[in-house]
């Protein structure tokens, strides 16, 4: 068994030299795939399972057995208190038995029956002295054979305490060395697989740090001025090639709470402010007033009161209040100040909560302010946090606070069927409303100068699904090609082996639908392959996509399209 489990190790530790020579720092240089850790880890596992069982079993039996050992000792323990107490009675019988067996010889030696016969007065006498002599002599005998038996049967007594002492000690060390063997084989996986862990935890973090990028926006909300506008991230682009296949996100980022366009939107379809904060947070909310004074601690700048806060809000343009967006302030200036109350006042002064500046921002935006004076969205008794973003893509997902719950729904007038030309959103012209992503946060686009993919590229895209995801292999190798990332991914050729390795590698797409839920994502994504049509979950796409597509280019949202010229 110790054989067996020995090549079922070496096998493994054979493996990790090859893995320690060819790799480079993985950590640093992201360089080796995680999956080649992953297996590592697995024959390590398999190897180590069986092991565990053994040891288990081999626990077991090792406590059975010093049951046995030690009720064994307490009894070797008894025998030699016995030998020891039969060797002092045999040491008085021993001198016995000395003087039994001369005066034996003696007698034997010294009666004759002739003498015996001359002794004896008559032939009464004669029988009685024989019959007595012989008891004698035989009472001797009987005694002589005794000791001499007690005196043997001590000695094998004593041979075979010393024997079974033997087998005690062996028996106690061999359990002993198995059960140490087995800990020590055991914890030498278990240190290595923890390592293999770590390394893969290690390589997995950047392929994260790659999707939390390509998913973040340029900001959150509009700020102070509307988000500009780029016409390489419009369909109507020309790429200069064909086929040419482009993602375009509806929305970004968040989706949930207020849509800053639309409200934007709604204003100019005539909706107040009241009725714009109802439709995003729910019949379930109160429009209450606040006391104005409350104060308001902003971080980095003191505190303020609830108003004096308010006007110093930068989260929405005051040009929009001459856009017959005035409404939409005014449910900019209820949200702002209710979000703040929710947080328990105090705040951070950035997006990352909601833009504030120490000098009022004035104008149509003071306006609004004034005139929602106070005004704070409540629910179940509390200020209700308010979120809010830039353009939600048509669907505005549900969100909790306070034990309440906001609706998810299609926003436009006439629900999903009027998705997507009817969306308040797409009134209010947001230029993310349908939008391909091809630049970074800081405005770097690695080189591209728009989102469109060739055929080989978007099947680049599905070999990077099909390693991932539908084999599940951890691969850090699957990332954007384009030197803004750094690290070693596979070149187009080189996913599509190891795509091909696994089960179906693919050389181009020529087109793409999609189709869309109740629930405001893209369902699936049907693309037409050189292997036939793929059909890929809107989420493992969405994935796949981010992990892989070259440069900068990304989806930003769960609801998207592909589009193809």
């Amino acid at each position: 068994m110790r054989r067996r489990l020995f090549l079922l190790l070496t096998a493994v530790v054979l493996i990790i030299p090859l893995f320690i020579v060819m790799a480079v720092d993985p950590v640093e240089e992201i360089q080796q795939q995680i999956d080649e850790l992953a297996h590592l880890r697995e024959l390590s596992v398999a190897a180590t399972t069986p092991l565990e069982k053994e040891l288990a079993s081999l626990n077991q039996k090792i406590k059975n057995i010093n049951g046995q050992l030690t009720a064994a000792e307490k009894e070797t323990e008894r025998l030699a208190e016995d030998i020891d107490r039969r060797e002092e009675e045999l040491a008085s019988q021993y001198q016995i038995l000395s003087v039994r067996v001369r005066s034996y010889y003696k007698l034997s030696r010294q009666i004759s029956p002739l003498l015996l016969l001359l002794a004896s007065a008559n032939a009464t006498d004669l029988i009685r002295q024989a019959s007595y002599r012989e008891a004698v002599a035989s009472q001797d005998r009987s005694t002589i054979v005794g000791i001499t038996e007690d005196i043997l049967g001590l000695e094998d007594d004593k041979q075979a305490l010393e024997e079974r002492k033997k087998t005690l000690t062996s028996l106690r060390i061999k359990f002993n060395s198995e059960a140490a063997f087995f800990e020590k084989e055991i914890k030498g996986a278990k240190d290595y697989q923890a390592e293999l862990s770590e390394q893969i935890a290690d390589l997995t973090a950047r392929q994260q740090e790659i999707l939390a990028e390509k998913s973040g926006t340029f900001q959150t909300t509009v700020g102070d001025v509307p988000l500009a506008d780029d016409p390489a991230s419009r369909p109507d682009y020309n790429p200069g090639f064909s086929p040419a296949l482009a993602v375009f996100s509806f929305g970004a980022p968040h989706f949930k709470g207020m849509s800053q366009y639309g409200a934007f939107g709604r204003a100019k379809q005539g909706q107040n402010y009241e009725q714009i904060l109802k439709a995003y947070y729910g019949g379930g909310i109160e429009i209450r007033d606040h006391n104005p004074d409350a104060q308001i601690s902003v971080e980095g700048y003191g505190a303020y009161s609830l108003e004096e806060y308010a006007k110093r809000i930068y989260e929405m343009p005051g040009s929009w209040g001459d856009e017959n967006g005035m409404e939409a302030l005014k449910a900019q200036a209820v949200a702002a100040r209710s979000y703040a109350l929710a947080r328990g006042g105090s705040i951070c002064a950035t997006e990352s909560c909601q833009v504030f500046k120490p000098s009022p921002k004035g104008g149509r935006w003071e306006e609004a302010v004034n005139q929602t004076r106070g005004k704070v969205v409540y629910a179940n008794g509390a200020p209700f946090s308010t979120w809010y973003a830039s353009t939600s893509g048509g669907y505005q997902e549900s969100y909790s606070s306070n034990g309440y719950s906001t609706p998810g729904f299609w926003d436009t007038p006439s629900g999903r069927s009027g998705w997507t030309p009817q969306a308040y959103e797409k009134t209010a012209g947001s230029p993310w409303f349908y939008k391909g992503w091809y630049k970074s946060r800081s405005g770097d686009s690695c080189g591209r100068s728009h989102p469109w993919l060739t055929s080989e590229e978007m099947a680049d895209i599905v070999n990077a699904w099909v390693v991932l995801i539908k084999h599940g292999q951890s691969d850090d190798r699957v990332t954007p090609q384009g030197g803004c990332w750094g690290g070693n991914p596979y070149a187009i050729v080189e996913l599509r082996a190891k795509a091909a390795s696994l089960s179906v590698g693919y050389a181009s797409v020529t087109g793409a639908t999609v189709t869309y839920s109740d629930s405001g994502i893209t369902a699936n994504v049907t693309l037409d392959t050189d292997k036939g049509t793929v059909t890929i979950s809107g989420v493992d796409f969405k994935k796949a996509f981010n992990l892989r597509a070259p440069g900068r280019i990304a989806l930003k949202s769960g609801l998207f399209n592909i589009e193809k010229k």
